[in-house]
């Protein structure tokens, strides 16, 4: 005979790190793209050159909706449930980097 806790199996949590340069462009560029549903949880970070003429932002589609501003020399960071996306919006001539980490959960 099997009961729920022993025949069940339990879900294990994975962590997942992305990182990446951006060059600005004008335009925005979307960095980071996922299925609906395929992570619960994420923490986005983009850090702006000092050299960087103007201020980047970024935006997450995640709840809550994602909004990060970091001026030339500085850093932003936030974390949001359910990310699908991740755009970055620089001007020509600014330069950084930006840091992803995701949550995933997976029955073992």
């Amino acid at each position: 005979m099997c009961n729920n806790e022993s025949c069940s199996p339990s879900a294990q949590i994975f962590q997942e790190s992305i990182s990446g340069n951006f060059n600005g462009t004008g335009a925005a560029v979307i960095v980071w793209s996922a299925p609906a549903g395929a992570y619960f949880s994420g923490t986005f970070e983009i850090f702006n050159s000092a050299s960087s003429p103007t201020t980047v932002t970024g935006t997450t589609t995640s709840t809550p909706a994602g909004a990060l501003s970091a001026a030339p020399g500085n850093s932003d960071t936030q974390s949001v449930d359910q990310p699908t996306d991740f755009t970055i919006t620089a001007d020509a001539g600014d330069t950084g980097k930006y840091c992803i980490t995701l949550y995933k959960r997976v029955l073992a």
